[in-house]
C-alpha cells in the first residue's frame, strides 16, 4: 500500500483520507467489514489521542492492525520428547511442499534430523518435489506409489522417526479442494492415524494459506479448520502486489494463531510471524 504515503502527502486528516485508506485496505484484500472495524478504530484513536499529523496517523493504522494478531502470536510448538510432527494442509498450489522444504533447511543447519513424509500421494509431481527438497536439505524421506493411502505413509513416517531417534517428521498431505466433501474426510483420517501412529496429537496442523487468493482463504480456513484440527496458519507468497489483508479476516474470525510467513523463494524468506512486521508490510 505505498500509495497511503501518497494520501498521507496531502498533508491532512479528513474524510477523503478515511475513505482513501479504506480502500487501500479493500485492495490488500482486507475483508470489507475489518476494514471498516479497523478505521472505525483509528478514528477514536484520532479524536482520543488528539492526533492531527498524517503520519502519526499511519503508525496508529499500523498498531491498530498489529494489536488485532497480539494474542495470535506463537512460535511453533516443538515436543519435549521427540519426533516433533508438523502436518502441512491446503490446496494444490498453495505451497505445502515449498514450506516443508525450507523448514527443514532451516532445521537440518540446526543439526536436527529431519524426515519428510511424502502424503500428498495424488500427485507424483508433489513426492517428487519433496524428494528434490530431502537431497537438498540433507533430511530422510518415505514415500510410497502414487495413488497409495496417504494415512499409511504417515503412519509408516512416524513410526520410523521414533524407531530411528529423528528430531521432527514433516508431512506433506494431498492439496484437498475445500470443496469436496470425501477428500476433507480423507484428511481427518490422517489426522486420526496421525495421533495413532505417534501416541498423541500432532504437534501442529498447519494449514498453509496463499496471499494472493485473497478473501478465497477465508472460506479456505473455514474447511480446513473443521476437517483437520488446524493448530496454526501459514502464508505463503507474501510479496509483490499481495499483502496478505485476508489474513486479518481470517484471525479475526478463527483466532487460530499465525506461525509462518512466506515471503519469497529463498530459504531465509520463510520467517516466523511478527504482528508489527506484518502491519508494518501491509504500509510498503
Amino acid at each position: 500500500m505505498d500509495q497511503v504515503d501518497r494520501m498521507l502527502g496531502r498533508g491532512v486528516i479528513d474524510e477523503q483520507l478515511y475513505e482513501e485508506l479504506e480502500e487501500a485496505l479493500l485492495q490488500a484484500d482486507t475483508n470489507i467489514n475489518t476494514a471498516q472495524e479497523i478505521l472505525e478504530s483509528l478514528r477514536k484513536a484520532v479524536r482520543d489521542e488528539k492526533i492531527v499529523e498524517p503520519m502519526a496517523m499511519k503508525a496508529r493504522l499500523q498498531s491498530l492492525i498489529a494489536d488485532r494478531f497480539r494474542q495470535g502470536e506463537s512460535g511453533l510448538d516443538i515436543a519435549e520428547e521427540g519426533p516433533t510432527v508438523f502436518l502441512f494442509v491446503g490446496v494444490n498450489g498453495a505451497g505445502k511442499t515449498t514450506t516443508i522444504g525450507k523448514l527443514a533447511q532451516k532445521l537440518t543447519k540446526r543439526g536436527m534430523k529431519v524426515l519428510l513424509a511424502a502424503g500428498d500421494t495424488f500427485r507424483a509431481a508433489a513426492i517428487e518435489q519433496l524428494e528434490i527438497w530431502a537431497k537438498r536439505t540433507n533430511s530422510e524421506i518415505v514415500r510410497t506409489q502414487p495413488g497409495a493411502d496417504s494415512s499409511a505413509v504417515i503412519f509408516d513416517a512416524v513410526t520410523a522417526a521414533k524407531a530411528r531417534g529423528y528430531d521432527f517428521v514433516l508431512a506433506d498431505t494431498a492439496g484437498r479442494q475445500h470443496s469436496k466433501g470425501n477428500l476433507m474426510g480423507e484428511l481427518t483420517k490422517v489426522v486420526r492415524v496421525t495421533e495413532k501412529a505417534l501416541g498423541r496429537p500432532p504437534d501442529e496442523v498447519l494449514l498453509v494459506l496463499d496471499a494472493t487468493t485473497g478473501q478465497n482463504a477465508l472460506r479456505q480456513a473455514e474447511e480446513f479448520i473443521k476437517s483437520a484440527n488446524v493448530t496454526g496458519l501459514v502464508l505463503t507468497k507474501l510479496d509483490g502486489s499481495s499483502r496478505g489483508g485476508a489474513l486479518i479476516g481470517v484471525y479475526d474470525r478463527f483466532k487460530v494463531p499465525i506461525k509462518l510467513v512466506g515471503i519469497g523463494e529463498k530459504e531465509g524468506d520463510l520467517q516466523e510471524f511478527k504482528a508489527d512486521r506484518f502491519a508494518e508490510q501491509l504500509f510498503m
